[in-house]
């Protein structure tokens, strides 16, 4: 049973790379019909998807099962986690294929985008089924080398040149990392399929130095893969891609990164210095790009910003031991991010249908105080139902105070210079509606995750009390500034920070100089076939 179900599972990836290993100028000369093969395949995916993630309801966890010769093959292994990630990489690889068949009509390289689509598609099922850490790595190569086909499309552009090259580095210095860890992990248990690693972690009482080793590593290779700082820099300019590629790309591929440490979370969960390495860059990394994309007026570029803080607050969670967490941060996010992007040609209409004069010519000041008491009223009336829970998880409970954060700048924004009951009122509703929606959720994804990820975890040590404290102050000084910035517009040392801000510090500057010192950028020839 067990192996049947594990041949079905495949034909989700081998649908995909079937497709894609249609030869270019025969792809190119029928690109309708490579369209209609690309979205017949990118369904039979999804359903694929959609009927494991019955088979798991149902009866749990595959155990993984090598299909090949004498144990030589494929390990496929799907629990709540993998069937999860299989259902949303394939829901947002047909949604994404959908455009891009109207998006790209007419252009003599359509049927070639679309076939490079389907390959890294095909890579990044086969990262999410993989059942030991051999293909997993050869997976992320493959989806790396997809990827890099994808961001090139427009290969004349200097700036699409210059992406691929710093997205190249950081990959095979994360790929680096994984061999690395890799060798420890087979030298302390012997194995690297992932069932055998995950039983024998979850026995361990002491720690372990090749464990701790590789938990290390493991954590620098999903910072490296997420474009964490001080990496970042190739994601931001990925915009010289076509939007199908931005989209799919901030929707799915990005949360590699992401997806390694979940996966691994009972070996990461070994080490507290590689919980802590996740904690501190990530949560720098959120701040970060929270504070930079304010001060974007590019949609695309905001967009990406958003991306590089939201993978740093996912980074976050998974640093805080909120390993449940992190999974609900990865399905809101894709699905909100695949809509963005797709949508992002559209942003000026919205805007023209929803604006609305305002004869001062000045935004309105927010009330932040009220807000902020506004919201202390909500917590009280929320936390009953959850407190107890989350008082025993100091990592869920600074994301619940990050998001009361977040509704107390939603309800400022919603109170004008004349706020009203029903304003405030409405607002406040809709305030303890999305708590109340965070935290069911929350609880939800821990006891589906249950046998997949560890239990959201406590804090340990002076280094993870100091870390839990400044992430709680600096984002709350993130929401004030945030707040209150509008009232001081336009001074003199804010506007002076802004530029400095709206550029991210030069932190890609440096990285693009150094990039072309050691790597002279030389003329790709245009693919034209």
């Amino acid at each position: 049973m067990g192996q049947l179900v594990s041949w079905f599972v495949l034909l989700a990836p081998l649908s995909l790379a079937w497709v894609g290993m249609t030869p270019s100028g025969q792809a190119n000369a029928a690109p309708d019909q490579m369209a209609r093969r690309t979205l017949l395949a990118a369904s039979m995916a999804l359903a694929v998807a959609l009927c494991a993630t019955a088979i798991i309801a149902l009866h749990g966890p595959l155990a993984s099962v090598t299909l090949g010769v004498s144990g030589v093959g494929i390990g496929v292994y799907v629990d709540a986690l993998s069937a999860t990630m299989l259902a949303l990489v394939s829901f947002i690889g047909l949604i994404v294929l959908r455009y891009s068949r109207n998006y790209l009509d007419g252009d003599p390289n359509h049927g070639r985008f679309l076939k490079f689509m389907a390959l890294t598609l095909a890579a990044v099922l086969a990262v999410v089924i993989s059942g030991n850490l051999v293909q997993l790595m050869a997976a992320l190569i493959a989806t790396s080398i997809g990827l890099n086909k994808l961001l090139l499309f427009c290969g004349e552009r200097p700036a699409a040149q210059l992406a691929a090259k710093k997205k190249f580095i950081a990959s095979r210095i994360a790929d680096l990392c994984l061999i690395g860890a890799a060798a420890f992990l087979l030298s302390t248990f012997g194995t690297l399929e992932f069932p055998a690693l995950f039983a024998q972690a979850k026995t361990m009482s002491a720690y372990d130095a090749n464990v701790t080793t590789a938990a290390v590593l493991i954590v620098m290779a999903a910072l490296l893969k997420s474009a964490q700082l001080p990496t970042h820099g190739w994601l931001i300019e990925v915009m010289e891609a076509p939007t199908p590629v931005s989209a799919l790309l901030h929707a799915g591929v990005i949360n590699a990164g992401g997806f390694i440490v979940l996966r691994l979370a009972d070996l990461v969960a070994l080490s507290h210095g590689a919980l802590h390495l996740l904690a501190v860059v990530g949560g720098a990394t959120a701040l970060f790009g929270s504070i930079v994309m304010l001060t974007q007026t590019s949609v695309k570029v905001s967009l990406a910003y958003s991306t590089v803080a939201q993978m740093g607050f996912m980074m976050l969670e998974c640093g805080l031991g909120a390993f449940p967490a992190a999974i609900l941060h990865i399905v809101a996010h894709s699905l909100y991010k695949a809509h963005a992007f797709l949508s992002s040609g559209s942003v000026i209409d919205l805007a023209r249908a929803s604006w609305t004069p305002n004869p001062g010519g000045q935004p309105h000041p927010e009330r932040f105080g009220l807000a902020l008491v506004a919201t202390v009223a909500v917590a009280f009336v929320v936390s009953p139902l959850f407190g107890a829970s989350f008082s025993e998880k100091p990592g869920a409970l600074a994301l619940a105070v990050i998001l009361m954060m977040g509704l107390a700048h939603m309800v400022a924004n919603a109170i004008d210079e004349r706020p009203n009951g029903y304003v405030i009122g409405k607002t406040i509703a809709l305030a303890a509606l999305a708590a109340v929606a965070f935290f069911t959720l929350h609880e939800v994804a821990e006891r589906l995750m249950a046998s997949s990820l560890p239990a959201t975890m406590s804090i340990h040590g002076f280094a993870g009390h100091l870390i839990f404290a400044s992430m709680i102050l600096s984002f709350c000084a993130v929401t004030v500034f945030q707040s209150v910035i509008a009232r001081h517009a336009k001074a003199p040392v804010w506007q002076a920070a802004y530029v400095h801000i709206s550029q991210g510090l030069y932190l890609n500057t440096i990285a693009n100089r150094l990039v072309l010192r050691f790597w002279r950028r030389r003329p790709l020839a245009v693919q034209s076939n």
